[in-house]
């Protein structure tokens, strides 16, 4: 197993301090604060723990209050708000400094059958036709600083392929749409709930990311400022994590210096095992582009 998932199956194994109450720690990876799909991947980790198995999650909804500090620990409490005969609710704050800086509501289900339907995958270039995200950011960061270089080239846990790759060092205006491929960089364990978190910790990629597309700026530019203030999603489907799986997104709409994105995310056979949706801060400083 590559070192880096080993890394990220660490990162969402928390330790249990008391009843009801998880530690989790953040790496050290050159960013000023804690990305947001982890913080999302640890709570769903933490509410998962007070749930029988037999019940996995079947959506939930937070929201970032604060920065995370990547140098010190964030505890996790979790709420058993409600045990019931099918569903299991959960509340989970994560806190730093004495302050929580995001909160998430998680709703489990016991596994039923009962009508379905879906949305068609959309017809797309296969994983295998496409450049690794990584071998992408090399060509586009060539003229950073090394130390900067070095954080945003680094191989992460997760194998990223995008369709419509967007260079975030020189921005284009285009139609608020971002798909891509996507994977855990190795074999995981079996374990259901372990390729849940892995998929909410891969949910937030990139998603705000699509509600600036239209306006031809990124993240990288040092007059935009950018965050994500909420984040839900719902899953479908059985899938696996670290097998490809397809992430359709879409901005619709951006106002009052935010920006509302949504995500559909299919397995290769074409069904659909989750839906994400997020509204985040996109504040330009100084002059508009």
């Amino acid at each position: 197993m590559r070192k880096s998932l080993e890394r990220l199956i660490a990162l969402l194994d928390l330790e249990e301090i008391d009843v009801n109450h998880y530690r989790g720690n953040s790496p050290n990876e050159g960013w000023q604060r804690v990305y947001g799909g982890q913080v999302i991947g640890q709570a769903l980790v933490a509410a998962s723990r007070t749930v029988e198995p037999e019940r996995p999650a079947h959506s939930l909804h937070g929201y970032f209050l604060r920065p995370g500090d990547t140098s010190i620990p964030i505890l996790y409490v979790v709420d058993r708000i409600r045990d019931g005969k099918s569903f299991t609710t959960r509340r989970v704050v994560a806190v730093q400094h004495g302050k929580a800086i995001f909160n998430m509501a998680i709703s489990f289900q016991t596994v039923e059958d009962g009508l379905t339907h879906q949305f068609d995958m959309p017809s797309v270039p296969p994983p295998d036709d496409l450049e690794d995200e990584v071998s992408l950011r090399k060509r586009w960061a060539k003229n950073l600083p090394p130390e900067h270089r070095d954080a945003f080239t680094r191989e992460r846990p997760i194998e990223v392929r995008p369709i419509n790759p967007y260079n975030f060092f020189d921005p284009t205006k285009s139609a608020p749409f971002y798909n891509c491929w996507m994977r855990a960089r190795d074999a995981l364990p079996e374990d259901r709930r372990l390729h849940q978190c892995v998929l909410a910790y891969l949910s937030d990629w990139a998603l705000l990311d699509t509600s600036l597309i239209p306006h031809g700026i990124s993240y990288m530019q040092q007059n935009v400022q950018s965050a994500s203030l909420d984040h839900a999603m719902w899953f479908h489907r059985e899938f696996r994590a670290d097998d490809w799986l397809l992430f359709i997104q879409d901005s619709p709409s951006a106002s009052g210096a935010r920006g509302f994105n949504r995500g559909l995310i299919y397995r290769r056979d074409g069904a659909l095992v989750a839906s994400v949706a997020q509204e985040g801060l996109i504040r330009l400083h100084g002059q508009e582009r």
